[in-house]
């Protein structure tokens, strides 16, 4: 007779024994790496939102003749200022670079434009 199910024979190892390490493994990386597409997404899509509440300011600045750039500048928050661009005036051009989670990406390019016909209707 063997011996009784659930008991091991000493010197003997569970052939599944460190199965369940090594789907940890596996399955770990795959979550790791869902996340950060998920992060890289939602960083440009903040990038995108930015670009356009940007362009926006700077075109109602230029409508009531003040400075589009500067409005447009201050409206993007300082990690995205240092690759900020503004060209324009009708319509407010905004170029922001996003940062990557991945060194080897570089940047990520993101761009609106905005402009207000003289209704004052939003256009673009």
């Amino acid at each position: 007779m063997g011996a009784p199910a659930g008991l091991r024979i000493a010197g003997m190892r569970d052939p599944q024994s460190g199965q369940a390490s090594v789907e940890l493994v596996a399955v770990l990386g795959a979550v790791l790496t869902a996340a950060a597409v998920v992060v890289q997404l939602a960083l440009v899509g903040y990038g995108l939102w930015t670009s356009a509440n940007a362009a926006r300011a700077g075109a109602r600045a230029a409508h009531v003749g003040e400075d589009p750039r500067a409005a447009a500048l201050s409206a993007v928050p300082g990690f995205l200022r240092p690759g900020a661009r503004v060209h324009g005036e009708a319509p407010v051009r905004v170029s922001l670079s996003v940062p990557a989670l991945v060194p080897a990406l570089g940047r990520i390019p993101v761009r609106a434009a905005a402009s207000l016909d003289p209704r004052g209707t939003p256009g673009g």
